[in-house]
């Protein structure tokens, strides 16, 4: 080890022990961590105060996580992280437009299977009627049969189920198998933007910033088949609020859904007032079929 003399010999000191670790992507990500993470230190003349301040609020957003709420996650998608992993490593390397899009801090496992062209709804919740149709191709614009896919969104008071005492267990939430026209039809209610939590870390990055905590209308998609990588996604209201405002830098031109308002009576159903339809088209590239840890339980 170094016997340090000097500011000058904290960095090389650093990188030569990061140097020797034994994985070789490991190392390439720790040696590049070294220099960005001294560098940034460095251009901002990091205090005494300050650097025990980012801890302390480190710790705190590991004590603010549990089964029901994910700090780190929701604090990447708001320091646009989660987006620029996402563009980077889909769309041919970040250089196409891509549907894949962020997990999110609210994907579970285990959604219940329900029938295609069935309803997402468990338990009563109040809103217009929205009738979903996704469709999943292959890069070559072939439809995709066999394919996996869970549907959820949030409720129109602007609440996960796992957020919501009055919900029902998996309530807006559903899983699906697509047919040889690689289609899923799910019905639902009209999903609303909504703030994400401000209670916590992240909360108070924003009121310092003076940002609003608010994410557009959408409706998340996980779908996946052995010898395809796995699609996450979300699915964009192209009329709501907040659309190119989005508190985690989410939105792209290839997420934006096509919603249409009906007033006639619906084809299947009669009579159920103003109800709204959904469309949109998801592609799917080769690779590894694997689900992502889950955020929450």
């Amino acid at each position: 080890m170094t016997i340090l003399s000097g500011v000058s010999e904290v960095t090389p000191a650093v990188q030569d022990v990061m140097a020797r670790t034994t994985d070789p992507r490991l190392r390439e990500i720790m040696t590049s961590l070294i220099t960005h993470l001294h560098g940034f230190i460095r251009d901002v003349r990091l205090t005494e105060a300050e650097f025990q301040q980012a801890t302390k609020i480190l710790n705190t957003m590991g004590q603010q996580s549990n089964d029901k709420h994910n700090e780190f996650v929701l604090m990447a998608g708001s320091l646009g992280v989660s987006s620029l992993v996402c563009l980077l490593n889909n769309g041919d390397n970040g250089t196409t437009e891509t549907t894949q899009s962020l997990l999110g801090p609210f994907w579970r496992l285990n959604h219940p299977l329900t029938e295609n062209g069935g309803s997402i709804l468990r338990s009563e919740t109040p809103g217009p009627r929205l009738d979903g149709c996704f469709r999943f191709v292959d890069k070559e614009g072939q439809p995709i049969e066999g394919l996996e896919v869970d549907i959820w969104h949030a409720s129109p008071v602007g609440l996960y189920e796992n957020q919501d005492d009055s919900q029902a267990e998996y309530n807006l939430r559903g899983k699906f198998l697509t047919g040889p026209d690689g289609v899923v039809r799910f019905r639902s209610v009209r999903p609303v933007g909504y703030p994400i939590p401000t209670t916590t870390t992240v909360g108070r990055l924003l009121e310092a910033q003076n940002r609003h905590p608010y994410r557009p209308a959408h409706v998340h998609v996980l779908a996946h088949k052995p010898g395809l990588k796995t699609l996450i996604s979300q699915i964009y209201v192209d009329d709501t609020d907040y659309l190119h405002t989005d508190v985690q830098f989410g939105v792209t031109r290839a997420l934006v859904g096509e919603l249409t308002a009906h007033d006639e009576h619906h084809p299947v159903d009669g009579d159920v007032g103003q109800w709204f339809s959904l469309d949109h088209t998801l592609v799917l590239e080769p690779g590894e079929s694997k689900l992502p840890i889950p955020p929450i339980k």
